[in-house]
């Protein structure tokens, strides 16, 4: 949860119910600020910049330039802000593309109000709301576009950093994590931070994927 106790928000959707709506329903919770609103992915990275939302909620499908694009591009600006993707089906295609491209989560657009407002509660707690599966296909699609010259293994991390990775890509949150191993939830953080740091990622979502690609997730199952 972001330190000031209030999500910031931004909705970016090309049909204007849909962005009306959303924002609707979010002000009747005291935890949401509705900060910006946006009809495709040009002018939600503009509005991001201006914003800085916490969280992002946003169509995959539009005009100019599509959610996953728009998304990848504010990653690569603006890493801290955590993006929860809207889709009309669970397309792997479409799930995949968003995950690869930095999205922390994605949510069916006939969605009740409760996932909603959880999913948003969840990634901006820093959770990742991905089911594994569709981790395993982006780490392969970029696996697949990767120019790096070296992938950092994961001997790079101790027991310990690979039992918590685990656990936070399952989508437990800090809290959970600390409560489990009897820690605080500052040491939590600062040991997933260092483990993002050593990985040499930008964002939570790559390093879950990175966590597929060195092999620590085999037999991941999300947590329900």
């Amino acid at each position: 949860m972001p330190e000031r106790g209030r999500i910031r928000v931004m909705v970016v959707d090309d049909h204007p119910v849909v962005r009306h709506g959303i924002r609707q329903v979010l002000q009747h919770f005291d935890q949401f600020d509705v900060v910006g609103m946006a009809g495709d992915g040009e002018e939600a990275i503009r509005l991001a910049s201006d914003s800085r939302p916490d969280v992002i909620v946003m169509d995959v499908i539009m005009p100019e330039k599509d959610g996953v694009d728009a998304c990848r591009e504010i990653m690569d600006l603006m890493p801290d802000i955590r993006v929860l993707m809207l889709t009309a089906s669970t397309a792997p295609e479409a799930v995949v593309e968003a995950i690869a491209a930095g999205a922390s989560g994605y949510l069916l657009k006939d969605s009740g109000v409760e996932q909603l407002v959880g999913a948003i509660q969840e990634v901006a707690e820093g959770r990742l709301n991905l089911p594994a599966e569709a981790l395993r296909r982006a780490a392969m699609l970029i696996r697949k576009k990767s120019k790096e010259p070296e992938f950092r293994g994961p001997d790079l991390l101790t027991a310990k950093e690979k039992q918590m990775l685990r656990q936070f890509c399952r989508g437990l949150s800090y809290t959970q994590i600390a409560e489990a191993a009897g820690i605080s939830r500052s040491t939590v953080r600062n040991t997933i931070d260092r483990i993002q740091g050593k990985a040499g990622v930008g964002s939570k979502p790559e390093m879950a994927i990175w966590a597929v690609r060195a092999g620590l997730l085999d037999g991941f199952e999300p947590s329900s």
